[in-house]
């Protein structure tokens, strides 16, 4: 895979798919690169892919920033819990054999897909008396209403402690694995959170792109982009997925959430069987 061309080509793939369903796209690039490139050590490898993530999920957040979808007080402050995490999973990566990062990959993948899968998502009903109840404090719930460009009203409560717990978890995960972290935030977000869908997808976007400049930053003084073949396929896959990202924003607004799951739950099994057979 070292067609210019044709890395334009994955890249506007990646970054479709990769923003359609929030998840940055590289639990797809870690296997095609893994499949393609098998020279290539798990440091480079993901070091690579969380380039691309930063690449889509920046154009991505700003194509959602322009449908009003993004809550910016939770992203906020989930980022910023990323951000320790990410910065020890950058340096952790070159410490595992590649047959292991091949087996944790997989599973982590499956795992998530059967949990979507059998998981039904319960609505968050935010009751309007709780708003103004100060018990809805002790419940430590923290509650928001959106309303998005479309005029649609999104209502609905989280635990933030959680929320920053799970940031913390996605912000090691998602430099070691190079996976970008979106496809355990939004599931989490959605199913844990209970975040309205559209809204957990635009959110998350916001978030990887806070988390995954960091880790890129940091890369870039690891020295991961030294190597001009290594610097050309970022490039490279870095214009298709800045374009595909928009697209990927677009067909956002025309697709149901729980189609927009299932499809991400498809993609994690698929990848994750690949994986566990090449290890």
């Amino acid at each position: 895979m070292d067609n210019i061309l044709i890395l334009i080509i994955v890249g506007f793939l990646i970054g479709t798919i990769g923003t359609l369903i929030g998840a940055g796209g590289g639990f797809i690039l870690v296997p095609v690169l893994l499949l393609t490139r098998p020279e290539l050590k798990p440091e480079i490898v993901t070091a690579i892919s969380i380039a691309i993530v930063a690449a889509n999920a920046i154009s991505g957040s700003i194509a959602y920033a322009r449908s009003g979808r993004i809550d910016y007080k939770a992203g906020i402050i989930f980022a910023l819990f990323t951000i320790p995490g990410s910065i020890l999973g950058v340096f952790t990566t070159q410490y595992i054999p590649t047959d292991v990062f091949h087996i944790i990959f997989g599973i982590l993948l499956i795992v998530l897909s059967v949990f979507l899968f059998i998981k039904k998502r319960k609505p968050a009903v935010v009751d309007t008396d709780d708003l103004n109840d100060p018990l809805a404090v002790n419940n430590k719930l923290t509650h928001r209403r959106l309303v998005d460009n479309n005029g649609k009203v999104h209502e609905y409560s989280y635990n933030q402690a959680i929320g920053i717990v799970i940031s913390i978890l996605v912000g090691f995960l998602s430099p070691l694995l190079g996976i970008g972290g979106g496809i355990i935030h939004v599931p989490a977000m959605v199913h844990w959170l209970h975040f309205p869908v559209y809204i957990a997808t635009a959110t998350s976007h916001f978030i990887l792109a806070v988390m995954s400049t960091v880790s890129v930053i940091v890369n870039i003084f690891k020295g991961s982009y030294s190597d001009p073949a290594v610097l050309k396929m970022v490039l490279s896959l870095g214009v298709g997925v800045v374009v595909g990202a928009q697209l990927g924003a677009l067909l956002s607004h025309k697709i149901k959430g729980e189609i927009i799951i299932k499809a991400l739950a498809i993609c994690l099994a698929i990848v994750g069987i690949r994986l566990l057979i090449m290890a």
